[in-house]
């Protein structure tokens, strides 16, 4: 049978309330055919407005089979392009990130100015014209500090995700910030499996001892609905929007993206392991209110974060393989704050490094098991794991859309 009409036939045969069959999270044509359809076509988190804070700053990324570079030209725009020399193909930057007057490929030095356009290219003969080979550009789009790309030739609309998440966003000023710290950490399963884990706290109190001292597992803040219904909730919603913080739960019409502020236990300010905060000084000048708790931004495929009052965590998410998937975690505090004087890296750092390490154990035990001859798929709870099926639901709905050749709704609202 077609691997497409296979991945087709399981996805109508779903099981409403149960996980997926084990070849959505081991099979190698599964994988490709994700990456097909979801990383080359969407809208995908990549990096901050503060890694390349000035012209001639890069850094680079390879998506499945894609390497490319994001950098600021001299007009300050932010670009990305396929990092792909239109000579040869080599590669043109090979360092994660760096700053360069210009682009210049190593291999024979083909020179491109920072919007992309070649500037020279040695001994290539009279009749050759070097407009005609440009790097070619990848859609990039930055709202609220946040830079995205879309790999496909005809992207979709942006509009609709900058409406949503830049009202959330811009308060913190987050094009304001620096990248204090940054880990990277491969965990071996399927990018799925990574999400599923990520949209419950269900596993938290037996799992993550150090970010249970001051997030919340309750279902209304890991899942995607009765937020509002829980007074605590509401109560931190009308003090913070009064504030001038928009906070109220709000999610695309296809749910791939959504955000929402919530409280953090205790009167806790900060993920630290006293509650107390991270850094001495306010990550957004202008944002003065206490306990304004974590701003909860996701957009699938590819980033959650966590935006409080005193600095800001980004995740991005990035298949390798079926079954392995890298996990890329980012600390901002604000641009004068000053490492040993406003914060200790380590203070920082310490719940969510412990964390993720716990959740990388929890997914590749995952994988372990699914990949027995035994496994089927189970039921989850519909009082704690909400948030799975509703990633689930947007990733099967999603899927059977695109391969069936369909309109997805994602192509008019993202």
């Amino acid at each position: 049978m077609d691997i497409r009409n296979e991945l087709l036939r399981n996805l109508k045969n779903r099981k409403p309330g149960y996980g997926l069959e084990q070849a959505f999270y081991s099979d190698p044509d599964y994988y490709r055919l994700d990456m097909e359809n979801i990383f080359y076509r969407d809208w995908l988190f990549i990096g901050h407005d503060c890694e390349v804070a000035k012209p001639g700053n890069f850094f680079t990324v390879q998506v499945g089979d894609y390497p490319v570079v994001i950098v600021r030209d001299r007009q300050g725009q932010i670009r990305a392009f396929h990092n792909s020399c239109r000579h040869r193909g080599s590669r043109v930057c090979a360092a994660e990130r760096g700053t360069s007057a210009k682009l210049v490929c190593p291999y024979h030095q083909w020179t491109y100015e920072l919007d992309g356009r070649l500037l020279f290219a040695r001994q290539m003969g009279d009749d050759f014209d070097p407009s005609q080979h440009s790097l070619k550009p990848v859609a990039c789009e930055s709202v609220g500090g946040y830079v995205f790309i879309c790999l496909a030739q005809n992207p979709i609309d942006f509009s609709a995700t900058r409406a949503l998440i830049e009202p959330y966003l811009a308060p913190h000023r987050l094009t304001e910030t620096k990248v204090a710290y940054q880990s990277t950490i491969v965990e071996k399963g399927n990018w799925k499996l990574v999400w599923e884990n990520n949209r419950e706290c269900y596993h938290c109190v037996a799992n993550h001892p150090e970010l249970c001292k001051t997030f919340p597992e309750a279902p209304s803040v890991t899942g995607v609905q009765g937020a509002g219904d829980d007074p605590e909730i509401a109560q931190h919603w009308q003090r913070c929007e009064a504030a001038g913080l928009p906070s109220t739960f709000r999610m695309s019409d296809d749910g791939q993206y959504r955000a929402t502020r919530v409280p953090l236990l205790r009167d806790s300010e900060s993920y630290t392991m006293t509650g107390r905060r991270a850094v001495g000084r306010q990550l957004s000048d202008t944002v003065n209110e206490k306990q304004i708790g974590s701003l909860l931004l996701f957009h699938y495929p590819t980033t959650w974060n966590h935006i409080l009052g005193d600095h800001a965590i980004s995740f991005r998410v990035l298949p390798l393989g079926p079954d392995e998937t890298q996990v890329t975690t980012k600390w901002l505090v604000h641009k004068d704050a000053v490492e040993g004087v406003d914060y200790n890296l380590e203070e920082l750092t310490h719940v969510w490094t412990e964390t993720n390490d716990q959740d990388r154990r929890i997914v590749e035990e995952n994988a372990f098991g699914i990949r027995s001859p035994a496994y089927e798929p189970g039921p989850y709870s519909t009082e704690h794991e909400g948030g799975v099926l509703q990633f689930l639901e947007w990733y099967c709905r999603f899927m059977e859309e695109r391969l069936s050749g369909g309109d997805t709704r994602l192509s008019k609202v993202a």
